[in-house]
């Protein structure tokens, strides 16, 4: 009896597991990248610390060490590497750092001061990203641990009193040099979980596609970080492992404007990543692109009407003389009406991805009729079409196009085989039709695509697109179309270093 309750809750947890729509991996070979761009933001954060003035006396001799400056960082050693337990660590080796302060001393009567550079030699820094998922499903830098320490330093005195100073430096520099210490970490500490944050918060998560649809990217868990790849899950619009539900909120990609608390049985396979020769690879499952199609079909933006001039003229001329006999019989009066063309999806379409290809399959009504004014219109045909595209999908900067090409068409009476028979000379117009008026308004809309979750200033470059069982994959490397300075500044918030940084006992003294 345990036995069975066991297997009964194990299959129960299975019928409620909850699968990604959207996988994102980047791979170790984007950090030699970003290192790069880390860097120079390090550099430009150090260059802000500020230490205290240091004063003093020794004997008759009253000094005051002020207005000390960062001017350089230069690094002789860098590395940055994925960690377990959700970690980004960067350890910095053997640096120095380049420092301008102003000197006053006071001996008795006399009394010097004036400028002076310094440098600080041996500066290790180890500081390691915590990335987690927030309450919105946003990731964020949740905390940063840091050791910071700085071997010696070195002040080149000058001056009338430089004996006096080559007997002070010793105590000066010792004293800069722990203050300095002091300071490291609390820099980095805001660097991470302010500014570092602020470019987090320009990712999209939740946005209009246009005026119908939204397109919700939540991160299901925190990322997860093995030693050469962070590994981040996102679910899809309303996602629901079993059951559709009008009461869960939209967490995930596409969800229809009108109906924001809509959720979606997920029966896709799971998005499998496993190549690592690109920077940055993105899964998506067939629900990512079954959910768009479902958001659009219940906005009611899946269907077409032509009446009279919109009609094209060859396509009305062939319509008229295939249906001159039942106008005829019907209303011979409205022969000359306006012709009516309504073409309508009668359930939402569904992708399948193969590793020869992804096609969308199409079932809409075709409904034919004139149009007399001032009365009733007259129907003369109402018909079924099938159709099936197919469907390339390319990456450009950060946005997801696909190209939509009519494939196979067919369209047969809801009423009887004979009049399905009948139809057969419709088919190639009705198609020529499709490909010149429908699939360009089609391509002008899904050409221009949807945003992947990055960050404000990167894109992808050098893509390549993988059909897989059920899932495609996206390889690309990454660009900084802005630098990581010029985007912070711009949403940069209101400077909370004091609330948030830790205590300067953080730093390794």
């Amino acid at each position: 009896m345990a036995l069975f309750g066991a297997l009964f809750l194990a299959l129960l947890a299975g019928a409620h597991a909850e699968f990604p729509g959207c996988k994102i991996r980047v791979t170790s070979k984007a950090l030699e990248l970003v290192k790069q761009e880390g860097l120079r933001f390090l550099e430009q954060e150090l260059e802000t610390i500020t230490i205290p003035d240091l004063r003093g006396k020794e004997g008759h001799f009253y000094y005051n060490i002020s207005e000390v400056k960062v001017t350089e960082l230069q690094l002789t050693s860098s590395e940055l590497d994925f960690q377990p337990q959700q970690e980004l660590m960067l350890q910095i080796t053997n640096a120095s750092l380049g420092l301008r302060f102003r000197r006053q001393l006071l001996y008795w009567f006399f009394y010097d001061g004036g400028y002076i550079n310094a440098s600080a030699e041996g500066v290790s820094i180890r500081t390691g990203l915590e990335l987690s998922r927030d309450p919105a499903g946003r990731m964020k830098v949740s905390n940063v641990s840091c050791q910071a320490s700085v071997s010696r330093m070195h002040a080149a005195f000058g001056g009338t009193f430089k004996k006096v100073y080559d007997f002070l430096s010793t105590f000066i520099t010792s004293g800069m040099r722990f203050l300095l210490n002091q300071q490291i970490c609390p820099v980095l500490y805001h660097a991470g979980t302010v500014l570092l944050n602020s470019l987090l918060d320009t990712v999209p998560v939740r946005s209009s596609v246009d005026e119908l649809v939204g397109i919700d990217y939540s991160l299901m868990k925190d990322p997860v970080a093995s030693t050469s790849n962070l590994d981040m899950d996102f679910r899809v619009p309303g996602q629901s492992a079993l059951t559709l539900t009008v009461n869960a909120p939209p967490q995930g990609a596409f969800f229809p404007l009108t109906e924001r608390n809509w959720s979606l049985p997920n029966r896709a396979v799971e998005p499998q990543l496993q190549e690592e020769e690109r920077m940055v690879y993105v899964a998506f499952s067939e629900f990512f692109f079954d959910s768009a199609m479902e958001s659009y079909f219940r906005a009611g933006a899946l269907q077409l009407l032509l009446v009279g001039d919109k009609v094209p003229h060859d396509l009305d001329m062939l319509l008229r003389a295939t249906y001159f006999g039942s106008i005829v019989l019907l209303s011979p009066a409205v022969i000359d009406s306006p012709l009516k063309l309504e073409l309508r999806v009668l359930a939402p379409p569904r992708c399948t991805i193969k590793p020869s290809g992804t096609t969308i399959s199409v079932t809409a009504s075709v409904t034919i009729a004139l149009v007399p004014p001032d009365q009733p219109e007259v129907q003369l045909s109402s018909m079924t079409m099938d159709a099936r595209l197919s469907a390339k999908m390319a990456l450009r900067g950060k946005a997801l196009r696909t190209q939509l090409d009519l494939r196979r068409f067919r369209i047969y009476s809801n009423h009887s085989a004979l009049e399905s028979l009948a139809l057969i000379p419709l088919q190639a117009p009705l198609k020529t039709m499709l490909q010149i008026g429908v699939m360009p308004m089609l391509n002008e809309r899904t050409w221009r695509g949807v945003q992947i979750p990055l960050p404000e200033g990167i894109n992808f470059v050098h893509e390549v697109v993988t059909n897989h069982a059920g899932f495609l994959t996206i390889g690309a490397d990454l660009h900084f179309a802005k630098g990581l300075r010029e985007v912070i500044e711009k949403n940069r918030p209101a400077d909370v270093r004091a609330s948030t940084a830790p205590t300067p006992s953080t730093a390794a003294v």
